[in-house]
């Protein structure tokens, strides 16, 4: 097996699997469909392994092939992280310039991150941002993102972290729903309510569940696990739900019920690789990051 295989030959292995075909690799990659195929045919006969079988629905993996595509997104987000470092150096290094990739929750990505990106933007018009929304947690040794917002506090001795507080969230609903099937004094009252829940446990879930059985899979009336699908549902007059304690401050239309009964705190760092200490871009973007989520949470301190 050579030890010189190009990079672009696993980048058609991840086409593949993410696509399930070599034509929607190709689209995806921009390339044409030929040279996926090609590349995925030299990319087998190299490590001499197969990769994928033809069936009547497309390509099927291997499993040698699920086996590789850690690794394989692994390089992926090095080049990539390589590309934002190269970025930065073409455009000088003593500037805030350059792409930094930030990977933050959906809620937090939706309704604190614009206004601290329209600031970057503002004050740093050569800086560009790669916002990442999701609730997984991006592994910044291996470079998926540069700079990352977490409810957990950071365990690799390699990320640099700064603890901005502790988010709390309580069960909040519209006015007018209220209005309609009134409010609940106690915990009890919740089995008469439409709740809004997961669809899927999630660490939070179970950790509520603890100390709340109303909060459980079953007591849900409307399930889904998007975080910011959650919220519309709340802001729509649609049942009681968990929300932000600082995003409902900023929005009068959400009312907040059982507040003495339930509250949990999620613990937010910003946190990102030691490495990039070094790096202006993205430590004027870390220290944006916790400016901009300090004056978030101080909102729910606001009398």
């Amino acid at each position: 097996m050579g030890s010189d295989i190009e990079w672009e030959l696993y980048r058609a292995l991840l086409g593949v699997l993410r696509e399930g075909s070599l034509s929607g690799a190709a689209r995806a990659l921009g390339v044409a469909q030929p040279t996926v195929g090609r590349h995925v045919a030299a990319l087998e006969a190299a490590l001499g392994l197969v990769l994928f079988t033809r069936s009547q629905t497309g390509l099927l993996p291997t499993e040698a092939a699920f086996a590789l595509r850690p690794h394989a997104e692994a390089m992926e987000s090095t080049a990539a992280a390589l590309e934002r470092a190269a970025s930065g150096l073409r455009d000088g290094l003593e500037a805030a310039a350059g792409t930094v990739r930030i990977s933050v929750s959906e809620v937090v990505g939706v309704e604190v991150m614009p206004a601290v990106v329209a600031g970057l933007a503002a004050a740093h018009p050569a800086l560009k941002v790669e916002l990442v929304l999701s609730n997984r947690v991006h592994d910044l040794l291996q470079r998926e993102a540069d700079i990352a917002v977490r409810m957990t506090a950071p365990r690799q001795e390699q990320l640099v972290a700064r603890r901005v507080g502790a988010i709390e969230l309580g069960f909040h609903a519209h006015p007018g729903y209220l209005e309609r099937r009134g409010t609940p004094a106690t915990l009890d009252d919740l089995a008469s309510h439409a709740l809004i829940g997961y669809d899927r446990p999630t660490p939070f879930v179970r950790q509520a569940a603890k100390g709340l059985p109303a909060y459980a899979r079953d007591r849900f009336t409307l399930r889904t696990d998007s975080d910011v699908a959650q919220l519309a549902l709340i802001r729509a007059g649609a049942g009681i739900g968990v929300c932000q304690v600082p995003l409902a401050a900023r929005a009068p239309t959400l009312v907040r019920v059982l507040a003495d009964a339930f509250t949990f705190r999620l613990d937010t760092w910003v946190t990102m690789h030691e490495d990039l200490r070094a790096s202006p871009r993205c430590r004027i973007a870390f220290d944006a990051l916790v400016a901009g989520l300090e004056d978030y949470l101080r909102t729910q301190c606001a009398p």
